[in-house]
Parts: C-alpha cells; sequence; structure tokens
C-alpha cells in the first residue's frame, strides 16, 4: 500500500500575529464567557445597573492565578459597556509620568487593565491610587 504525501493544512513559514489571533477568539459578551459562574453573574449586574444608570461602572478589581479569564472578564465588560479597553502591565509602569500618560489618554469610561497591579512600584501608586479616588490627576508644572 503506497502512502499519499499529507497535505499540510498549516504552513510553518506564515505567520499571524498571535496577539491579535488570540484577541479574535476570546468570549466578546459574558453570554459567551464559560465559567466563574458566580463572578460573572456579579460582573453582569453591575455592568447593567451603569449602564440602566447611564453611567461608568466603578472601580473593579479581578484577582486570581494566571489562567482563569481576568483579562478576558475586562475585554467583555469593555465590550457590553461600549468604551475601549487599554491593557498595561504593573512593571511596565515605572514612573510616574508612564502613568499620567496613560490616564491622559483614556476617554471617559474606557477601562483600563492593569495586569500585575500588584508589582506596581510605590511611586506609580502615588498617581493611581488618587486617580482613582478623584477620577482626576495632579500634574506638577515647572
Amino acid at each position: 500500500m503506497s502512502r499519499r504525501p499529507v497535505e499540510r493544512l498549516a504552513d510553518p513559514n506564515e505567520r499571524v500575529d498571535e496577539r491579535e489571533a488570540e484577541l479574535t477568539l476570546r468570549p466578546k459578551r459574558f453570554a459567551d464567557f464559560v465559567g466563574q459562574g458566580v463572578a460573572k453573574e456579579q460582573l453582569e449586574i453591575f455592568v447593567q445597573a451603569a449602564k440602566n444608570r447611564g453611567d461608568t461602572l466603578d472601580h473593579v478589581l479581578i484577582a486570581g492565578p494566571p489562567g482563569l479569564g481576568k483579562t478576558t472578564l475586562a475585554g467583555i465588560i469593555a465590550n457590553e459597556l461600549g468604551v475601549g479597553m487599554h491593557t498595561t502591565s504593573g512593571p511596565a509602569l515605572e514612573r510616574k509620568v508612564d502613568v499620567a500618560g496613560l490616564l491622559t489618554n483614556l476617554q471617559e469610561g474606557d477601562v483600563l487593565f492593569v495586569d500585575e497591579i500588584h508589582r506596581l512600584n510605590a511611586a506609580v501608586e502615588e498617581v493611581l491610587y488618587p486617580a482613582m479616588e478623584d477620577y482626576e490627576i495632579d500634574i506638577m508644572i515647572g
């Protein structure tokens, strides 16, 4: 019995931006998200309440080990609210000016997802936490 050559379904030389491909596969709505039932239900209530009030969603802390869907849930929140989502990581925010630049580029109601927020340094926390409380930042000029 002769073997026919196997047709390759994937070309190893073809490169697709993995991040872009990953984002297209993630659920965009709560209804499509599998798992984390209690957390998902509570987040749905929070999002719907904010929409009913015509207001922005209050701050949300999503914590847990890697791979449980924290980033995906943040994206779903942004999508369900119809706002933009900006993603960064705690270690990437090294200086106060990094936070100020990031925050000044947000539109009202946008979701800011800070992965590994527990790794922020103290100087960055001094800018971020008051900004979260007051929804504004103080910038020293001169």
